[in-house]
């Protein structure tokens, strides 16, 4: 046998040498760990920057059409030159145009918006003169969306809630983490010049002549100094309204010289702008405040002060005590709890790791392994702030998914330098040669688990920026395990674990325990003091904790210590017996070769079961909603009114469906113009026509097993039935943003045939019914009422007028003119001029109605009525005209109903699209969630491919043989088996990106444990030992690691894929540990685990068993092929 050369990492030596600096760096990487992850910005989902400009012309008197053509086509015409453009999406509507230029993510928000004022700029040539200002351009923060909707009621008018809502908005808003807060319900004051039409006619008194007497009237203007007695004094012409009786009494000159009063002919009142947004809090009027962060603030740093504002400085103190505030939606209350159960499955997963790891190693060792999850996540929190991370559910994933991994290394680290000090009693030199000896296949099988992670951190599109903090925890937290698990664990095994091996004797230990036990009873006792003094609950928790430490001593040293001996000295030494008796046996003859056959066979038949079984594939996985928005379209142009009007209807018939005191319902909040659009529209401004319904439901723990996807149908079958409106109900969705499950695009140029083709396509899929479909909705209006007035030129031009005088006079008239201000202290109302109601509403008092103008050849004022230069036509009009990528463009789409999935019921749109008649140059296709799909998919599947290929080098470097590094492949293949048998043996549904990503996650995972086998048995064979001999001995000294590390990552996922939950900290402080099963993590994150979980557990009986059997057949071969090579040679030298 050749001598057995000692290996030794200088790094680990070097630590071990130098053990008190790495004890002051291990105090040092806790202390700086624990402050970082104080300080990170605290989220639910990270904030993703979707790089979009917003362009907004407006262009008065203009029809879509015209608007298209004038204004929305020339500038689009400069964007499509933009580099870095993935979209272009625009809506031409009446007086209005907006283009949203979504960029690619990897263009920074400042770059793209300079980028569009360029193009824009250039545009402005062929854009029309008389546009009444430039194009606007903005960038658009996807992420300030409201984080709590805070109500305000009482028996008070509107008004004087609204001079509460001011107060809190004003507080509220001068937070650092607050961007804005919205108040919508209240009523705006504004001084009203109603004019009587007959009154100012007979009078001779214009619109324009008002406006001029009113601006001129309404001023303050210094006249400067002079100096009075030796004392300089200023001049000030005070000319302010301040109060009605000064306005009705402006004097107006009218053309016959008469003095005229405001007040003869107009009414002046001091009252409010017609309700432009409604708020109802479970069917009642409230005033509501729409609070919006600052992106990349603190999310539970706002929410804490928020509250402290309402407690402390608004209720029963600004406010009076009949005044109720409720804070309802807010994302605070989920974040924590998801960061809360996310960490508490970390403190679980962590508790059942240790345990298992008690059962190999003892409770030492197991401590030193254990050490690495810590320790490695402290080091991950340092990096995270320079990084720009928050701390949000995917982040908290990856630690999570971390949690099984890292103690891998000091897995192998810690059971080799126990299993050399067991021959070489120096710890010293055993930690130095055990941490040597395994340092290449533990830094191959690290880099073999992050291959699959480095391809997934390029992740393109809005997916790969939501699901990229993963892959980047992930990187960050291995590394460091492999830090902790080359310097630190070596130097606390030399430390402590000499002491577990000299075994104390039962006094010894008695005196050790007695110790133990009163340090931790007096830490108790004075815990529980200080509780008794302070009321500090977390004194109390502190207390409790040590209770529980004592009586995990005494169960430790009592009960399970003796389960543990037994399982060390006899229960794995016979499970060791019975795994080498198989492996003897897969090494006879044939039998490696019969097994490879077996598992390709097996392999072949879950193909088969999928495809009988045809499990549901899913984009992302189905979460139980915590709110229901039921949106409430009504025709483009609709008055607030009557859209709240209809509002209502919905909110009765919700709030009937659930009933009074709905244990399962937190809030029904109805917005109605302000706040009632979707979260990710464009356009965030006031939109009379649409209304929306928020039902909020209570966090899962509190819903008693109640499925809030039952509700949602329940809905959607009640809000059914109401003629003129379109209503769906939509949940929240989990993940990043994506488009509707079913979106059909029906493009063209010929807008007419567009139309057609797309009513006809429409109503096509109506009437089959498909089963699934929700219910489809185009986001075309052809019908919207216009009355046009159409202006004679020829006319106009004998009486000196022009379009532009007689559409600004009817603007005036019936829309309004802000004229001046009215300040009252340090507040300003505007003082609005136009034609009373009674006039402005009735379409024959304006077209009679006589337009006052100054004739320019006379220069006298003449009167002619509107009816002598312009008639009137009824019509319907486009609500907009919408394009994508420079074509017209009309969307059809729905949301699918529960128990259905897109992918069963696009491919039958689909087949539909491809047969149905349309005409020239129309298109039909199917985009939204399934252009998101197919990208992930062909991405994943790339990454596969990446992965494999970077396996593969890591491999190849390594062993410099492609046989060994093909064995180990063979793995990850066949890993596959394991996941798709555990879908569906177990019924589960396919999600896209969770599945993918888990099989993709896997193939790192199942590779270390395999180089952990093949390098030891290159080791024997170099020792001397025979090949069979080497295998034997390589499985039966790896077991226990590729057991302990396959067992490690599958208890550190498994809380997360059963959903069962506790809460570590209210079990000590409140004596309450919450316990429930399921949630909103283990819907989102249950399929990534269970794919990893089935895969493991199957990889793990390739790697002791497949691995070896390949090995040895593989040599076999070689030896055969050699052997025959030496015959050829033999009879051609005979």
């Amino acid at each position: 046998m050749k001598t057995n050369k000692f290996k030794e990492f200088f790094a680990t030596s070097w630590a071990i040498d130098n053990k008190t600096s790495i004890y002051v760096l291990t105090i040092f990487i806790t202390l700086l760990g624990i402050s970082s992850y104080r300080s990170i910005p605290k989220e639910q989902f990270p904030e993703i920057v979707i790089p979009t400009i917003l362009v907004n012309t407006v262009y008065p008197g203009t029809s879509p059409e015209d608007m298209e053509n004038l204004v929305t086509r020339p500038i689009e015409k400069q964007l499509k030159g933009i580099n870095g453009v993935k979209k272009i999406t625009s809506n031409s509507l009446q007086d209005f145009s907006s283009i949203a230029i979504e960029f690619n993510t990897d263009v920074e928000v400042p770059e793209a918006k300079q980028r569009v004022k360029d193009a824009v700029d250039k545009s402005k040539k062929d854009l029309p003169n008389n546009l009444p200002g430039d194009p606007n351009v903005a960038d658009i923060d996807f992420s300030e969306i409201p984080i709590v909707f805070i109500q305000l009621s009482g028996e008070y008018d509107l008004d004087e809630l609204k001079a509460y809502a001011e107060i809190a908005q004003d507080k509220i808003e001068s937070l650092p983490e607050i961007t804005r807060v919205d108040i919508v319900g209240a009523l705006e004051r504004e001084i009203q010049i109603n004019v009587d039409l007959y009154k100012a006619q007979a009078a001779s008194v214009t619109l324009t002549d008002i406006d001029r007497a009113v601006a001129t009237e309404n001023m303050t203007i210094s006249a400067g100094n002079i100096t009075n007695n030796g004392m300089k004094r200023s001049i000030r012409v005070q000319g302010q309204f301040d109060n009605m009786d000064v306005i009705r009494n402006i004097i107006i000159h009218s053309s016959s010289g008469a003095i005229v009063y405001l007040k003869d002919v107009a009414e002046v009142k001091d009252t409010y702008k017609e309700q432009e947004s409604f708020s109802r809090l479970n069917g009642k009027n409230v005033i509501t405040l729409n609070v919006v962060k600052k992106s990349g603030q603190n999310l539970l740093d706002a929410s804490d002060k928020i509250k402290e504002i309402i407690d402390n400085e608004l209720t029963n103190k600004e406010f009076p005590a009949d005044i109720t505030i409720t804070k309802s939606g807010e994302q605070s209350r989920y974040t924590r709890n998801t960061l809360e159960e996310l960490n508490n499955t970390i403190i679980f997963g962590f508790i059942l790791v240790t345990i298992v790891l008690m059962f190999f190693m003892g409770f030492t060792n197991a401590f030193f392994v254990a050490l690495a999850v810590p320790l490695s996540m402290f080091v991950a929190f340092m990096a995270m702030p320079a990084m720009g991370f928050s701390m949000n559910m995917i982040v908290m994933f990856g630690f999570i998914f971390a949690l099984g991994i890292v103690v891998d290394d000091a897995i192998v680290v810690i059971e080799n330098i126990h299993r050399t000090h067991q021959h070489e009693p120096n710890i010293i030199l055993a930690a130095k040669r055990a941490a040597g000896e395994v340092f290449l296949p533990i830094l191959s099988g690290t880099l073999t688990t992050l291959a699959p992670f480095f391809p997934l951190a390029f992740w393109p599109g809005i997916v790969g920026e939501f699901m990229f903090y993963i892959p980047v925890t992930l990187i960050l937290t291995l590394f460091a395990s492999l830090f902790v698990a080359y310097i630190i664990n070596p130097v606390f095994a030399i430390s402590f674990m000499k002491h577990e091996f000299d075994a104390p004797d039962k006094q010894k230990l008695r005196k050790k325990i007695a110790i133990e036990m009163i340090i931790v009873i007096f830490l108790a006792l004075v815990s529980y003091v200080f509780y008794a003094v302070s009321g500090s609950e977390m004194a109390f928790g502190i207390g409790n904790f040590m209770v529980f430490v004592a009586a995990l001593i005494l169960f430790f040293h009592t009960l399970l210590n003796p389960y543990i001996k037994w399982w060390q000295e006899k229960g794995w030494p016979y499970l060791m017996r019975l795994y080498e008796r198989q492996l003897r046996f897969v090494l006879v003859g044939r039998n490696p070769m019969y097994l490879l056959f077996m598992v390709i066979g097996l392999f072949f038949v879950t193909m088969v079961l999928v495809g009988i079984r045809s499990p549901k594939v899913l984009f992302f996985p189905e979460n139980m909603p915590n709110s229901i928005n039921v949106m409430v379209n009504m025709p483009i142009g609709t008055d607030q009114r009557v859209t709240d009007s209809v509002t209502k209807i919905v909110e009765g018939r919700v709030l009937t469906l659930l009933g009074d005191s709905n244990p399962v319902v937190e809030s029904v909040i109805s917005n109605v113009a302000l706040g009632a659009g979707d979260d990710m529209d464009f356009a965030r401004n006031l939109s009379s026509e649409k209304g929306k319904v928020t039902i909020n439901f209570v966090e899962y723990k509190y819903r008693n097993g109640v499925n809030t996807n039952d509700y949602l149908d329940q809905i959607r079958d009640e809000v059914k039935g109401i003629p003129g409106v379109e209503i769906s109900a939509q949940k929240n969705r989990a993940g990043p943003p994506t488009g509707k499950p079913i979106n059909i695009e029906i493009t063209g140029e010929n807008l007419g045939n567009l139309i057609h083709d797309a009513a006809a396509f429409h109503n096509y899929l109506d009437s089959l019914q498909i089963p699934g479909i929700e219910e489809l909705k185009s986001d075309f209006q052809d019908n919207k009422p216009e009355i046009a007035i159409n202006i004679d030129r020829a006319r106009a031009n004998q009486y000196g007028l022009s379009t532009g005088q007689i559409a600004g006079e009817l603007r005036t008239s019936v829309l309004g003119k802000e004229i001046s201000k009215y300040k009252v202290d340090e507040d300003e109302y505007p003082i609005q001029l136009r034609y009373s109601e009674a006039t402005r509403e009735n379409i024959n008092n304006l077209i009679n109605m006589k337009i006052t103008y100054r004739d320019m050849n006379s220069g006298l004022l003449r009167q002619i009525p509107l009816s002598a230069v312009a008639s009137i036509d009824y019509s319907d009009t486009y609500g907009g005209i919408k394009r994508q990528d420079l074509k017209r463009i009309i969307t059809i789409s729905s949301d699918v109903l529960t128990g259905y999935t897109a992918n069963e019921i696009v491919p039958q749109i689909e087949k539909l699209a491809a047969d149905f008649p349309v005409n020239e140059g129309i298109q039909i296709k199917l985009t939204g969630e399934q252009v998101d799909q197919a990208e992930t998919s062909d991405f994943l599947v790339m990454a596969m491919m990446i992965a494999l290929g970077l396996i593969f080098f890591i491999l190849i470097t390594q062993f410099n043989s492609v046989s060994k590094t093909i064995i180990i492949l063979s793995e990850v293949i066949f890993s596959i088996i394991g996941v798709l048998l555990g879908i569906v043996i177990f019924n589960m549904s396919i999600s896209i990106i969770m599945t993918g990503l888990g099989i993709v996650a896997l193939g790192g995972i199942v590779v270390r444990n395999g180089i952990l086998i093949v390098e030891f048995i290159d080791t024997l064979k170099e020792r001397g030992m025979k090949t069979r001999d080497a295998i034997i001995q390589a499985g039966l000294t790896r077991i226990t690691p590729v057991i302990l590390t396959a067992t490690a990552t599958i208890l550190g996922l498994v809380p997360l894929a059963i959903g069962f939950n506790l809460n570590f900290e209210t079990m000590f402080t409140q004596l309450n540990p919450q316990i429930h099963i399921g949630g909103d993590n283990v819907m989102f994150w249950g399929p990534l685990a269970w794919s990893i979980i089935f895969g493991l557990s199957f990889a793990t009986f390739l790697t002791l068993v497949l691995v070896p059997a390949l090995y040895l057949m593989v040599y076999e071969v070689k030896i055969r092929i050699q052997r025959r090579k030496s015959n050829k040679i033999a009879r051609l030298v005979k």
